[in-house]
């Protein structure tokens, strides 16, 4: 079986014939609605023409971005969109460092779980809940053990009564195989 020859210029992956990437906003002479509603500062915001929108933003050596393309007519402001695109990036960058992920903390106890264990792992829960991630108690039911359900629900519920201040069940506890399970959450920080 032929091939057939290769194009000239290295095929499919050279670099000269990649597509440039789209920008996210339309800018400049992209912009292809006969009026838009001019914003930015040291303008007068208004419904202007998209040629003579995008004059004042020469005038002024910047760009004519559209901010809101689906508003009636698009708005547009007149700004320098590279630094545009930096403050945006900069910004989600500082929010995603901001948001604190909470983890799930788990907590394990058996259906004969004694009072000295119990207090040390609810001291533990207490903790975790306090620094704001969510606590899975449950109970791990081995062999025969699982003829003693109800044992298991009191452990959970005990547990869930002892960290009352600290945090809140999502559900009562379930059984999941060899498992009772219940999450506890921790209550939303006191309000100011």
């Amino acid at each position: 079986m032929a091939f057939p020859p290769r194009p000239a210029g290295g095929g499919r992956f050279n670099p000269r014939f990649q597509r440039q990437q789209e920008p996210e906003h339309r800018i400049n002479e992209r912009i292809r609605v006969p009026q838009v509603r001019l914003v930015g500062d040291n303008i007068t915001v208004g419904i202007y023409p998209t040629q003579e929108a995008l004059k004042i933003a020469r005038d002024l050596e910047l760009d004519l971005v559209e901010i809101s393309p689906n508003a009636d007519p698009p708005v547009c402001k007149v700004i320098d969109y590279k630094k545009f695109l930096y403050e945006k990036k900069k910004k989600e960058k500082e929010m995603k460092a901001n948001a604190k992920q909470s983890e799930v903390k788990e907590i394990r106890f058996t259906p004969g779980t004694d009072d000295h264990d119990f207090d040390f792992k609810a001291k533990h829960a207490e903790k975790f809940l306090q620094e704001g991630n969510k606590v899975k108690a449950y109970v791990q039911f081995k062999g025969r053990a699982i003829q003693f359900k109800e044992r298991g629900e009191l452990v959970l519920l005990k547990f869930a009564e002892r960290l009352a201040e600290a945090g809140q069940p999502e559900s009562l506890p379930k059984l999941e195989g060899k498992r009772m399970l219940m999450i506890i959450t921790p209550k939303s920080a006191k309000k100011k």
